[in-house]
């Protein structure tokens, strides 16, 4: 049986706003990664320690802080 045109045309406004989603939800999370990584770097990094040490000692908890 043959999608009416109606039904193809929905289905790619459909793939063409999922893809549009996707590319906006990208943008923000690695936007957001830059500035929680910045913001990290300059306060809460010990001297000697990356970004990512010091993310996974905060992931911890209170326990691991002096």
């Amino acid at each position: 049986m043959a999608k009416s045109k109606l039904v193809k045309s929905n289905q790619a406004v459909a793939r063409a706003v999922s893809s549009a989603f996707g590319k906006i939800e990208t943008s923000v999370v690695g936007g957001y990664t830059k500035i929680e990584d910045a913001f990290v770097d300059r306060y809460l990094t010990r001297e000697g320690e990356t970004v990512d040490e010091a993310k996974a000692r905060l992931k911890k908890g209170p326990a691991s802080r002096p």
